[in-house]
């Protein structure tokens, strides 16, 4: 295992058959990554990646223990696809997991927001049900991830860091 992508400041790391690791530092406190992470009109402007040409038309999130979210991406309502789950926990400022539930084979993803003080380590751990999902999934993140972490940075900068 152990396969490693690292783009800019954005590690890509399969820890076991079934585990994808993402690390970065954002130069943000957390409370800035936080709420991008976790407002839907910030999630909106980083998520998607731009090279992909794909924009993101609606999302919807109801960040707490028990809520969900719902994500569509697509040129138009005909050409779309939306991706959904529930909020399994929710620590403000400190943790959130949640299912990926458009497939019977999702992931969950935690994603942990460390304070370094005027900077967040943020991770992000998708653990898969199967080693195939990962290999399916590992190809497309290796890329996309890297480049919405980018975006992100440069949504913070302008979020009054």
């Amino acid at each position: 295992m152990g396969d490693r992508v690292s783009k800019g400041r954005t590690a890509v790391e399969r820890r076991s058959d079934r585990e994808l690791v993402v690390t970065r530092t954002f130069d943000a406190p957390v409370r800035l990554v936080f709420d991008a992470w976790t407002k839907a009109e910030l999630f909106m402007l980083w998520w998607p990646p731009k090279s992909s040409g794909v924009p993101m038309l609606a999302c919807e999130m109801d960040v707490r223990t028990g809520g969900g979210y719902s994500v569509t991406f697509g040129r138009d309502a005909e050409n779309s696809r939306t991706f959904f789950g529930k909020y399994i926990e929710v620590a403000p400022l400190q943790r959130m997991v949640w299912t990926n539930d458009e497939s019977g084979e999702g992931a969950v993803t935690t994603v942990t927001f460390e304070d370094q003080g005027d900077k967040t380590l943020l991770v992000m751990t998708e653990l898969y049900p199967s080693k195939e999902m990962l290999d399916e999934s590992f190809v497309g993140m290796e890329d996309a991830t890297p480049e919405q972490f980018g975006q992100l940075d440069e949504l913070l900068v302008t979020m009054g860091v």
